[in-house]
């Protein structure tokens, strides 16, 4: 990565604070700050409830923050933004179960407004990358749900954001299906050069996945600790998980959250 990279936040948390409630306020995060670099892939763990999806959904502009601030190319995040696109778990409710495959890839370019006739290729295209250039025809139903999670990553790059924001993407999927599209998000991350933030519960996958891992602590949701994974890549299933910098990673982070994991 270039130094100039390193010193230059495409994402910026500060302070950043969220309550709900009315009578009885409940603080679900509290003073939490953090940066993300461009091309980096940063995974959040933390145990259940520790508020990871309502941070992704701040930084996504789907919440706004009750303290603090978040800030994307240095300009406040005040709403939804294409240049920050959301994976959810739920991939059968983010998907238009009356429109085809490509249909639902397409939905994303006419937001973009990408003129009809270009959308076909780039349709072609995004569906090949992700595996599904003969079902583009299907509709979601007929899909397996490791292909419906495809799909809704394809549309996502239709967009085409700066910043994949991943809410447990993989957490509803066989073990098989999950290692198979954590190495196709990282291929797709490092051919595109798309910022990932990446959110989940299983301490193997952030380490296999993240170039930092950033783990929270609870009751108020805060970061307890921020751990580099100078592993190198790419990373395969079986060798990377046997690595002893991988093991010792992973050791590190189940003592920082023993609850849960």
């Amino acid at each position: 990565m270039p130094p100039d990279e390193k010193s230059t936040p495409l994402l910026a948390v500060e302070r950043l604070s969220y309550e709900v409630g009315e009578a009885s306020r409940l603080t679900i995060l509290r003073d939490v700050s953090l940066t993300v670099r461009e091309h980096e892939f940063v995974c959040i763990v933390g145990a259940s409830g520790c508020g990871k999806t309502t941070l992704l959904r701040l930084i996504g502009g789907l919440l706004q923050p009750t303290q603090g601030s978040v800030t994307f190319r240095g300009k406040p995040v005040t709403g939804p933004d294409p240049a920050l696109a959301i994976v959810f778990q739920d991939y059968a409710k983010a998907l238009l179960p009356w429109r085809t495959v490509a249909g639902n890839v397409a939905l994303a370019l006419e937001a973009r407004g990408v003129p009809r006739a270009e959308r076909p290729e780039i349709i072609r295209t995004l569906l090949a990358r992700v595996g599904l250039a003969d079902r583009a025809d299907a509709f979601p139903l007929q899909l397996s749900g490791g292909m419906q999670q495809r799909l809704q990553i394809a549309r996502c790059l239709a967009q085409k954001p700066q910043v994949l924001l991943m809410d447990e993407p993989f957490g509803a999927l066989d073990a098989m299906t999950r290692q198979t599209l954590q190495d196709e998000v990282a291929r797709l991350s490092r051919e595109s050069g798309t910022t990932v933030v990446f959110v989940t519960h299983d301490l193997e996958e952030a380490i296999y996945l993240g170039d930092r891992v950033i783990a929270m602590e609870s009751r108020p949701g805060r970061i307890g600790e921020v751990v580099d994974v100078a592993l190198p890549r790419p990373r395969h299933q079986l060798t990377t998980r046997e690595d002893v910098a991988f093991l010792a990673l992973r050791h590190r982070l189940f003592n920082l959250l023993p609850t849960g994991h």
